[in-house]
């Protein structure tokens, strides 16, 4: 009996997702999460390059990374870190070796399915970081809501046309989140790029429809943006902000977290 209620909702959540409203869909996660508003729910987008990055995996990265949640847990029991794992260098070796085997391109299906399962491989690492505190399955199928009460919840990639900062925002369509840290490797955005026009100007806090203007709307695999064009299309329907903050920065990402002045770009 169990095996088919949970069957329903899946199949209720996947019709929600893709033909119905987001405040239809809102709604319904509501009544079946219980809408626990009392704990506070936090939402960080962890970019692929900084879980491994062009040199291998950065462990000093993912050392740093839990101390700062089991801090921020100590401080705030109350919390829950729902932590989206990006692909990073691995993706893009696979892409590369694919690439020199066949001759020529791969499809834009299969870059994005090799990219997808290498964001499943670093968020199961990240996973076994946090294994004592964590949900035990990883979030990459997001037709249905997962009712997690652990501190820690883990989540990958899901289909093909995106990136896992879409998948953030998912989770802020279902868990009543209205905000997502963005951990990259860049400080702030800038009005062009830094590394090639000195003029360059830091933007401290810009608009969606200013954003998505610079940005574009169009996803290809392996893109190289602060924020992916559908997960901004999507963070603008739900009202959402996201706040782009360097990953190799605790300091600072600590900061934003006590409501200090912190650097770092706000869009939304």
């Amino acid at each position: 009996m169990l095996p088919f209620i949970f069957s329903t909702f899946s199949c209720i959540f996947r019709c929600f997702r893709c033909q119905k409203g987001t405040g239809q869909l809102q709604e319904l996660s509501a009544i079946f999460m219980g809408n626990n508003q009392s704990q506070e729910r936090i939402i960080i987008s962890v970019g692929g390059s900084l879980v491994v990055p062009n040199g291998g995996i950065a462990t000093d990265f993912l050392t740093k990374l839990n101390i700062f949640i089991r801090k921020q847990l100590a401080k705030n029991y109350n919390r829950q870190f729902f932590l989206v794992v990006g692909g990073g260098a691995t993706a893009r070796q696979y892409r590369d070796a694919g690439r020199e085997v066949v001759g020529h391109e791969l499809t834009v299906e299969d870059l994005d399915w090799l990219g997808i399962h290498a964001t499943r491989l670093n968020a199961h690492l990240v996973r076994t970081v946090f294994q004592d505190l964590a949900h035990p399955q990883i979030i990459e199928h997001y037709e249905y809501i997962r009712k997690a009460e652990e501190p820690v919840v883990v989540a990958s990639g899901w289909k093909p046309g995106w990136s896992t900062d879409y998948c953030a925002t998912l989770l802020c369509e279902d868990y009543h989140v209205r905000t997502v840290v963005n951990l990259t490797n860049i400080k702030q955005l800038y009005d062009k790029d830094p590394n090639e026009y000195s003029d360059a100007k830091p933007i401290d806090k810009i608009s969606w429809t200013e954003f998505r203007k610079l940005l574009g709307d169009e996803w290809t695999p392996g893109m190289h943006a602060p924020f992916d064009p559908v997960a901004a299309r999507k963070a603008q329907d739900l009202g959402a902000q996201v706040i782009i903050l360097s990953g190799d920065d605790f300091d600072n990402i600590e900061n934003y977290f006590e409501n200090k002045p912190f650097l770092g770009t706000v869009i939304g």
